[in-house]
């Protein structure tokens, strides 16, 4: 599938594993200089993670393995951002947003 800028087509799957990947390896070595505290900035990657992985595990074009991996990924990263104090963005199964999704726009 390649990348459209289309408002009807769910992100493109190839982009959005990779930004992922990306915020992943910043969440482990974040910015020394930044401007925000280090907590902080692994605070707000957490949250961007946990939402990327939401929809990664329901792309539409994603193979049923990949969407088992980042299923499980989604799980232990909610951990993660829960571990940390912030559980507000986290989707769970029983949130309705997530129920409309699937199946539906990813954004």
């Amino acid at each position: 599938m390649s990348c459209t800028d289309n408002d009807l087509n769910p992100p493109c799957l190839e982009a959005l594993v990779a930004g992922t990947f990306a915020l992943m390896t910043c969440w482990a070595a974040p910015a020394q200089d930044g401007t925000l505290p280090t907590v902080r900035q692994r605070t707000l990657m957490a949250r961007k993670i946990v939402s990327n992985l939401f929809f990664l595990k329901n792309h539409p074009h994603a193979s049923p393995g990949l969407r088992q991996v980042m299923a499980r990924a989604h799980e232990r990263w909610v951990l993660v951002s829960e571990s940390a104090g912030d559980a507000s963005v986290v989707t769970r199964p029983t949130d309705p947003v997530a129920a409309q999704t699937a199946g539906n726009l990813l954004h």
